[in-house]
């Protein structure tokens, strides 16, 4: 038999959803017959819908060898290094920006996953920031069973900058509703290929191939930033959509200084505000309208549909910079900085409401700082 004591991270959750969770690799049907024969809560039997509370006891009467096999993991702390933490860590690479008993802002460097994929399982940035924790002794994986930190947004490989950490399950649910209802705001600082001299708002409709792990966005139209119209295409983005339908998807982008590199080889460094938050959406965007971001092979070549094309850059153009950047610079992917993060005066929830109105700031990474001569962000 195994013992478990409902701790407030757990708490809230369905009965079926935890054990879900726990016994990893049991199956549905598993897990069902367990709840009704071999699971008693406080000692009494409760059906899959039964909501876990604080300080209940769940007993599993089940046998060590059939729990790690559901589990996936030894039951016992045999494999585990010093207090029964895991003894092998992933290297801490991340600075902090701000860090309270309820959440954590990261800074992501460049190269860094924000979650594993097949390939790195271990030393990403979700997993140094719960080591992190560990250390200070502020998360224990083995009260929690089924909760652990975790990121609340997503930054690709080689983008940099602020990733939201729940520290506590009701933080973190707290994070994901913020940014599901439009109570955040996401800036960008990158450079892209060409000249632009006025603030534009970007709107199309994104599509994902996942093989290629590309996006494309079509019907892109450019207009002046409108507090209307990101409202709308905010809103018309949490719609239902049928799979494979294109997602709404909005970009404003303010230019902030034209950079010369000589040649006849222009570029424009400027701060996107990411309205609607869709993977490679900046990328695809400024592609879409001739002004890639330097440096993103990827998306260099996609086709400029959009209408703002009067100092756009040609493909020649764009080829010419980036070699010279790679060459120079030893830039050879896209230049990308989630900088700025702010919360929003009003509507957050009651646990989180003294992050309203604050805003965090990373600082320019050494590829951005090299490339402009100077970092006047920090």
């Amino acid at each position: 038999m195994r013992d478990i004591t409902i701790t407030a991270n757990d708490a809230g959750r369905r009965l079926d959803r935890f054990l879900r969770k726990y016994l990893r690799n049991a199956s549905l049907g598993e897990i069902y017959k367990l709840i009704r024969k071999d699971i008693k809560v406080d000692g009494r039997r409760r059906d899959q819908s039964y909501i876990l509370q604080e300080g209940e006891t769940l007993s599993l009467y089940i046998s060590d060898d059939v729990l790690e096999r559901l589990t996936g993991s030894r039951a016992s702390t045999a494999a585990s290094g010093r207090n029964g933490r895991p003894g092998s860590k992933a290297r801490k690479q991340f600075r902090i920006i701000y860090e309270d008993r309820n959440i954590l802002i990261a800074d992501k460097p460049y190269g860094l996953l924000t979650h594993g994929d097949r390939n790195e399982k271990k030393n990403h940035l979700a997993n140094q920031v719960k080591d992190y924790l560990i250390s200070r002794g502020e998360f224990d994986p083995l009260s929690e069973k089924v909760f652990s930190p975790a990121p609340a947004n997503r930054l690709d490989r080689n983008t940099t900058g602020l990733v939201l950490f729940g520290k506590t399950a009701a933080a973190l649910k707290g994070l994901n509703m913020m940014i599901r209802e439009d109570l955040t705001d996401k800036f960008y600082l990158t450079i892209v290929h060409g000249i632009i001299d006025e603030e534009i708002a970007l709107s199309g409709g994104l599509v994902k191939d996942e093989k290629q792990n590309k996006v494309t966005i079509t019907q892109i139209k450019a207009s002046r930033p409108s507090e209307e119209q990101r409202e709308a295409l905010f809103d018309e983005g949490r719609s239902g959509r049928s799979e494979g339908e294109p997602l709404p998807v909005l970009t404003e982008v303010r230019p902030v200084e034209v950079i010369d590199f000589g040649s006849d080889m222009k570029a424009t460094l400027v701060e996107i505000r990411l309205v609607t938050g869709r993977s490679h959406q900046i990328r695809a965007h400024m592609a879409g309208i001739g002004h890639p971001v330097i440096g993103d092979s990827k998306y260099a070549g996609a086709s400029a549909e959009g209408k703002f094309r009067s100092h756009a850059s040609g493909p020649q153009e764009i080829r010419r910079l980036n070699e010279y950047l790679a060459r120079t610079y030893g830039l050879t992917t896209q230049l990308l900085h989630a900088y700025r993060l702010s919360f929003a005066q009003s509507g957050l929830p009651e646990d989180l409401a003294y992050l309203s109105g604050r805003s965090f700031t990373a600082p320019l990474p050494p590829a951005f700082r090299k490339i402009l001569g100077r970092d006047r962000f920090e």
